[in-house]
């Protein structure tokens, strides 16, 4: 096995070695392309060390919450691992999130009339309960604030069933972009809120004012799926707040309301972390070899980061296996672009895009360093295969990967949509002017079922779509490092 690779990376370097003595004035001819995307398919599809990456950073790292020590842990493995695949500097490149939080323990149970557990789990951030809280709840969902003020100490340290009950859910997926011809709508769903006679805020001011225990609210989710986020700015003294899968909290309403004495047991134990206040990017490269264009950059990223219920493995193991593949694939093949070809592992994606927006005030200030940056590749919304891109209304750019599109049709690409898309790493580089572009995946089962949900874990993951998603990646990085120019710019 070791002797067919270093052929495949020996007979790639040479070619490269050809391409780029005959590159400075023109790009590669067709013949040429194809040997070079033949080598990176037989890396990829043959070789991959996809498996092993998408199972380390799901199953053994886990959740990834920016700040949190697994998120720390996670992108310094992912150094590691391009420092052993011989990329050129590699670095954590610091930027200032805030405190950092994890969960360290949840009890969500209900032991009368008759002991069940419950599926809920904390909302990132949560200050911790002040230890076990066991006790009947007290359904606030139809009161008003006044109402609420008028049960004073009644609510000190006590549980709070904060809505009604949830009636409507999150039920259908986005359309599949890559599907037909025609044009597309993209964006996230919108996800139905919790209903209440108050509005939250105030709620929520208001127990916190008379000392609540713990705050529970349900999802909008079916199934036993519970979807939970939360905010790095909730302050310690905040109530405690859990999300409940929407069965189980319209049951708990429901006994309230018939007058059946419920008991519940909650406990949550979270801990912050204040003594780096920074969060990181992971970043590596291949040096670019023509003198002309290595100082261009071709960039290529996913975020490291995700929510804390599961393990992040839709949003987004997938994604930073992919990049992560396609790099090693263009190592293991000795590949010598033309220009820079660089990673970049973002860090707070979930909490607004912060690592990569941080990439961009930090690097990208002026024209000048904006005109190195050729293009920006980016994985992350859905699962599942490549299908293309999203191009956001760059006509031009569309002409050019359609032409990249053709000799991977073979593994299962279909097309790129001329639409953009939102909520995604992309955005600060397309703000500023630079062409960038998101992969088109699978979104069945995506936005009902896995995305910032418990239900986020490595089983909805099929390994022939990491293998695949890889092998697109490093193909267009390289034809996009590779041509003359760099990749037009929307008008």
């Amino acid at each position: 096995m070791r002797g067919r690779r270093l052929g495949i990376g020996a007979a790639f370097a040479v070619l490269a070695a050809l391409l780029h003595a005959g590159g400075a004035a023109q790009g590669p001819n067709n013949r040429a392309q194809e040997t070079v995307i033949n080598a990176i398919k037989a890396e990829g599809l043959r070789s991959s060390e996809a498996p092993v990456l998408f199972h380390t950073l799901t199953d053994v790292f886990g959740a990834r919450l920016t700040g949190s020590p697994a998120h720390l842990e996670a992108a310094r493995w992912a150094l590691e691992r391009f420092r052993r695949w011989g990329l050129q500097n590699p670095q954590l490149e610091p930027f200032e999130f805030g405190r950092g939080w994890e969960l360290e323990k949840l009890t969500v149970e209900m032991i009368a009339p008759r002991y069940m557990p419950l599926i809920g789990y904390a909302e990132a951030w949560s200050p911790p309960t002040a230890g076990v809280l066991t006790g009947a709840p007290i359904y606030i969902g139809d009161s008003t604030a006044i109402d609420i003020a008028r049960l004073d100490e009644r609510l000190r340290g006590a549980i709070v069933l904060t809505h009604r009950q949830q009636t409507e859910f999150l039920r259908t997926d986005r359309m599949q972009p890559s599907d037909g011809n025609g044009p597309v709508q993209t964006g996230n769903p919108p996800l139905p809120g919790p209903s209440s006679a108050t509005p939250a805020l105030e709620m929520l001011t208001r127990l916190k004012a008379h000392a609540a225990g713990v705050a529970l609210r349900p999802g909008a989710m079916e199934h036993g799926t519970v979807r939970v986020q939360g905010n790095r700015d909730t302050a310690r003294n905040e109530v405690p707040s859990v999300v409940l899968a929407a069965e189980h909290y319209n049951m708990l309403v429901r006994l309230v309301q018939a007058g059946v004495p419920v008991q519940l047991r909650i406990e949550v134990g979270a801990r912050f972390y204040e003594n780096d206040r920074n969060s990181y990017n992971v970043l590596a490269e291949i040096p670019g070899a023509d003198p002309v264009l290595r100082d261009e950059v071709v960039l290529v990223g996913a975020h490291l980061d995700s929510w804390h219920t599961a393990t992040g493995a839709t949003d987004n193991a997938d994604g930073v296996t992919a990049v992560m593949e396609a790099m090693r694939i263009l190592a293991s093949v000795n590949a010598r672009p033309r220009r820079t070809i660089r990673v970049a592992l973002w860090a707070g994606e979930e909490q607004g895009l912060l690592g990569a927006q941080s990439y961009v005030d930090r690097h990208l200030r002026d024209e000048t360093a904006r005109a190195r940056l050729s293009v920006y590749l980016n994985d992350d919304p859905g699962t599942g295969a490549t299908y293309g891109f999203y191009m956001q209304r760059n006509e031009a750019a569309k002409r050019i990967f359609d032409g990249w599109l053709e000799p991977l049709r073979d593994i299962g690409v279909r097309r790129n949509v001329i639409e953009g898309i939102g909520a995604t790493d992309h955005l600060p580089f397309d703000a500023v002017g630079i062409p960038a572009f998101t992969v088109i995946k699978d979104f069945r089962n995506y936005d009902v079922r896995t995305r910032h949900t418990n239900a986020d874990l490595a089983d909805a993951v099929k390994v022939e779509d990491l293998r695949q998603s890889a092998v697109v990646l490093a193909v267009v990085a390289w034809q996009a490092a590779m041509r003359d120019q760099p990749i037009p710019r929307r008008p």
